[in-house]
């Protein structure tokens, strides 16, 4: 059973990542600018995003089985799409209903480890979200197969979404079945519970580190620290593969310290990756700052997950889908916010304005009673 739905994490962050890494093709193919690159990227966001309020209520209604089982097939589907796309407009379109699809089946696979976690009595919830950071290398890796053997996005594509309907077909039958409740999905739009808006805050702080690490990392070693060429990937390498080395040894630490010291030390990590970082602004520190960085956010999306599920009175699928909505905000608003700091002041600036919100995390969730010592 735990395999199963790491099987599922796996082909979400296997599907994707495989998009990821031919964006750059795509956009050659396409004659897109940057400008229009950017604008068409927002697509899968703004897909996300409006369906959000939809998905919890979903998951809720028919289970998290069934929505996943469904979810997952139509967002390797889409991916296909993305590789037929050929004008900007079609690929916009695409990237839409990628994000649609996309948050569906997050919520859902999300609500999967939660049932998971309470099955198994203890925290496990962490290496699920590392299986899907493993899942984002090996897309990568695929996609440079890919690109090596000169094969067209569509194609690789239609290798993923084969890769992810077989392993679909052997492990859905293997995912925890839970009761639909039609009658508990009440109105669209509730006002919301106190701790799920806290929790999606200090989801949202974590969310916003991570999103500077993936959008702005490569142009900090560049610009700021001077990287040569050949280095200036290191620092996301070192972020990413610490962050997934985080989350396979998160439970252990879990288990050990409870969630609540948990998620103060990762506040104070992240504090004090970015700031040595920002402080610190030369090839070793840096890279030290973001391995720390990575060590921080690496156990906070997938605490707060799971406590959320404990905590709420709603169904694991409409709290996870709340707290969700305001830590996605992070992810989203975090990166543009960087940038209009750095233009007013500088990038080393910005990361010491996101560090801040590594300090924010600890002091929220040393205020909070829900989770035990």
């Amino acid at each position: 059973m735990r395999i199963a739905v790491a099987a599922f994490y796996f082909s979400m962050g296997f599907s994707f990542s495989s998009w990821a890494s031919r964006i750059a093709d795509i956009k050659t193919r396409l004659d897109l600018n940057e400008a229009e690159l950017g604008t068409v990227l927002l697509c899968l966001p703004i897909g996300q995003l409006l369906m959000m309020p939809f998905s919890g209520r979903l998951v809720t209604r028919y289970g998290s089985k069934k929505v996943l089982s469904i979810a997952i097939l139509l967002y390797a589907a889409e991916l296909t799409n993305l590789g037929w796309a050929s004008t900007a407009w079609q690929l916009g379109l695409a990237l839409f209903i990628f994000g649609i699809v996309g948050n569906m089946s997050n919520i859902s696979v999300n609500t999967q480890g939660v049932l998971a976690e309470q099955l198994y009595g203890r925290p496990i919830m962490t290496s699920f979200h590392g299986i899907w950071s493993l899942s984002g290398f090996t897309g990568g890796m695929m996609g440079l197969l890919m690109i090596n053997l000169q094969l067209e996005p569509r194609q690789h594509f239609f290798v993923t979404a084969a890769i992810v309907l077989i392993t679909v077909f052997i492990a859905r039958s293997w995912l925890i079945g839970s009761a639909s409740s039609p009658a508990s999905t009440g109105k669209l739009f509730t006002k919301p519970e106190a701790i799920l808006v806290k929790l999606g805050i200090i989801a949202f702080c974590s969310m916003s580190a991570e999103g500077a690490m993936f959008e702005w990392s490569g142009v900090y070693f560049r610009e700021v620290v001077h990287a040569p060429a050949s280095l200036v990937v290191l620092g996301y390498t070192s972020f990413m593969i610490m962050m997934a080395t985080g989350r396979f040894l998160g439970d252990r630490v879990i288990a050990k310290l409870g969630r609540k010291k948990t998620l103060q030390l990762s506040g104070l990590l992240v504090f004090t990756g970015l700031s040595v970082s920002a402080l610190f602004p030369w090839i070793i520190t840096a890279t030290l700052g973001f391995v720390i960085v990575g060590l921080g956010v690496s156990a906070v999306i997938p605490t707060v997950y799971s406590t959320a599920a404990g905590a709420s009175r709603k169904s694991p699928g409409m709290a996870l889908a709340g707290v969700s909505s305001i830590g996605f905000l992070g992810f989203l608003f975090g990166p543009p916010v960087i940038g209009y700091v750095a233009q007013l002041f500088s990038l080393r600036a910005s990361f010491a304005v996101i560090a801040c919100f590594g300090l924010l995390i600890t002091v929220m969730v040393t205020r909070l009673k829900v989770m035990e010592e």
